[in-house]
């Protein structure tokens, strides 16, 4: 979907960029078409900056300004498929 205006990395005087990486295993994922239709699901999570998700090893690390909360990332996952998400 469209990138919503208000950005919070656009921000003037929030100083210091900080963003947090947090590392996730994704159980169920059989090709690449699985990993987009969860990469799309978490980047709808409110405050992800990024997701890198590789379907082969089941990795997936979510970029954010701040934890998400690991509900709705487990939501999120669940929401893009038959799919189960722990915390690496």
């Amino acid at each position: 979907g469209p990138k919503k205006t208000s950005d919070p990395r656009d921000a003037p005087g929030t100083g210091k960029e900080t963003t947090m990486k947090t590392d996730y295993a994704v159980a169920g994922m059989t090709c690449g078409h699985c990993a987009s239709h969860v990469t799309e699901e978490i980047q709808a999570i409110a405050g992800v900056t990024g997701v890198s998700v590789d379907w082969e090893s089941g990795r997936m690390v979510i970029e954010s300004d701040e934890k998400i909360p690991f509900d709705a990332v487990a939501e999120a996952v669940a929401e893009a498929g038959d799919y189960t998400v722990t915390e690496a």
